[in-house]
Parts: structure tokens; sequence; C-alpha cells
């Protein structure tokens, strides 16, 4: 019998002799158990997940996927959600592809220019959160209005300035605030020339609400308009104001103002001009409103003055485009739905031919 052998017999024999051992201490038979290891092959996702982040990984969602177009947004796993676009859920947690809001409207026609070049319009639901969709004014109590409260007030149309209300007269029904400029002169203003000096709450703030905005150049500087967008993933979380001389501007909440005692219809207090008309159309067709898709570097023609000049995009920031001029390089910023671009005119008397021949 080899070496090996003997030893092995000689391992047995003391094993048997641990056993009898065992059992002549207790009343049953003990057992010897001994320890063994199984190994497991863990899935490739688990083992994934087990590995350091690659730099792309440590971004979140929202930023290592935002875009400059707006018009792309998640499949939404339901209305119901927190938040704009939510993530459809599968057996690896993987998310959909990116689908553009067409879907939403049958048929959508597009525009095309001179060269042909074909430019979708988009009309789409800008959001499925109802407080980012609201165009309803909040059922909440108005602040109070009192003498030598700071206030913003109108000084001329597009001139807003800080002042102090000196006097509240009632004439023939109708309140009036006289107001002592901080910059000399005083006015008698009606309560939806006045603007609150602090800043709102968002509670208090909606799709169409009458505001004040003070400029970013200039801190004693204070325009009008209305508020077009509120803050969302798709705006990067800022608000879409359209002043009352068409220009559209995001800006964050500290430079908001809220107006006193609006008209129940703030767009009487724009004068008659397209914005206005434009300004309708808007907050009628809210929250489907509609938008050219335009890339940088596209060429198209865009009213400046009354005559059609042609300019270049050079940045898409959600909701607008900056543009430069070919001919003087002027550089303006602008709604993708502005009656001024060429394509949305073209779009808006096509659709308008059709609800005719509808009719």
């Amino acid at each position: 019998m080899s070496e090996s052998s003997c030893e092995s017999v000689s391992s047995i024999n003391q094993i048997l002799h641990k056993k009898t051992m065992l059992g002549n201490d207790s009343d049953s038979l003990g057992l010897i158990k001994q320890a063994v290891v199984v190994l497991t092959r863990l899935p490739e996702y688990k083992i994934s997940a087990l590995r350091p982040p690659t730099p792309q990984q440590f971004y979140s969602e929202d930023e290592s996927l935002s875009s400059s177009d707006s018009d792309m947004q998640w499949e939404p796993e339901d209305d119901s959600s927190d938040s704009e676009f939510s993530l459809s859920s599968n057996k690896q947690n993987a998310v959909n592809p990116l689908k553009p809001d067409t879907e939403r409207t049958p048929a959508a026609p597009t525009s095309s220019n001179a060269n042909n070049e074909v430019v979708p319009i988009i009309t789409s639901a800008f959001a499925h959160c109802s407080h980012e969709t609201t165009n309803v004014r909040p059922d909440i109590p108005q602040e109070e209005v009192k003498v030598d409260m700071m206030v913003l007030a109108r000084k001329r149309p597009m001139k807003w300035q800080r002042g102090k209300i000196t006097e509240i007269i009632t004439k023939g029904g109708r309140i009036k605030y006289r107001i002592s400029f901080e910059e000399k002169g005083r006015n008698l203003v009606s309560g939806h020339h006045i603007a609150f000096d602090t800043t709102p709450k968002l509670a208090q703030l909606y799709v169409g609400a009458r505001v004040v905005v003070r400029s970013r150049e200039n801190k004693f500087r204070f325009c009008p308009g209305v508020l077009a967008e509120l803050p969302s993933r798709k705006n990067r979380l800022r608000f879409l104001v359209f002043m009352d001389d068409h220009t559209p501007i995001y800006v964050g909440l500290p430079l908001l103002h809220l107006v006193c005692r609006p008209l129940e219809d703030v767009l009487e207090d724009i004068p008659d001009s397209p914005h206005k008309f434009f300004m309708k159309q808007y907050l009628n067709d809210w929250p489907y409103p509609h938008l050219t898709q335009y890339r940088v570097g596209q060429s198209f023609n865009v009213d400046l003055n009354g005559v059609q000049q042609r300019c270049e995009v050079q940045v898409v920031d959600c909701s607008l485009i900056k543009v430069v001029f070919q001919d003087n390089q002027q550089k303006e910023w602008l709604y993708r739905g502005s009656m001024r671009l060429e394509h949305m005119t073209k779009f808006l008397e096509l659709k308008k031919k059709e609800e005719s021949k509808k009719d």
C-alpha cells in the first residue's frame, strides 16, 4: 500500500475515533459538519454596478441628457408623475429612446423657405405636471396695498420705477394710488399699474400672470410683461416672460414682481399691436404652443422693422433662439413661435385656410 493510502486510512481512523468519543459523551450520535465554499457568478448588471463610475456617470440624468432642443421629451410613464418627464421602466430600467412631440399633433404641417428647406412646426404639450401648465389665476387672498408702501409703478408704457404710495384715492368707485418716485416725479395710477416691490411666491404665479421684470443690466429699470412659462426641466427651471414690446426673456424668480391688482383680462393692458394678437393666440393655445424647430447655423428670413431680413441661428435655448442678421450683424433673441419668423407666418396662414375649409 502506498504512503498516501496509509495517510488516508490513518485520517479515517482518527475521524471515527472522534465520532466514537462524541457518541460516548452524548445521548445521540454527533454529526461532523464541514464548511463548504460555493462560488456563484454574478449577473453582468451587478458586476457593472460594482465598477468605478466613469466621468459621464457623475452627472445626473437630467444634466447628461439635457439638450438645447426642448422639443424632445421622454415617453411619460403616466400623467400623474411629479416631474415633466418620466422614464418608462423595462427589465433593466433602461431609458426609452427620445421621441419627438410631433406624435401629439396629427398631421402637423411643415413650412419651407425659398430654398425648399422644410422646417417642422411643433405643437406640443409643454409639461405633464398641472402646476407647470396652469394658466388659471390661483384662488388665494390678495396682498394688502397701503400708504407708505414701496411699490413699482408705471411712469411710461415700457418704463416702471420704484416709488412710495403717498395717498390712496377713491373716485367713482375706482381706487387710484398716488406714487412718489425715487427718481423725481409723482404720478396717479390704477392698481394694475403698480407691482409689489417684493419677490412673489411660486404659488402666486401662473401662465398669463401680469408681471414686471427687473433689468439684469440696470437694477433701476423695470419693464412690464406677461408670464409665458413656469419653471420646469424643459426650460431649465426658469420663467419665460414676453415683454410688452414682444421681447422674450428667461429670468429667475428674484427678477420677477407681481402686479398688485391686474385686470381680469391682462391683454387689455397691452396696446393694440401684432404682439397683442400673438399673446392672445399664445394663451389660447397653451399648453400646446406652436414652435418651429431650428438648428445652429440655419438661415431664414425674419421680420425686422417691417422688412424681411436674412438671419442665421447662433444659439438654440429651449423655446428661444439667438439670431444674427446678415446685413447689419445685429443680434436678437426670438421666440421660436414668434410671428416674425417666416415659417411661423406661413404655418398660421396654412392653418387658417384649413380651418376655413372645415367650416
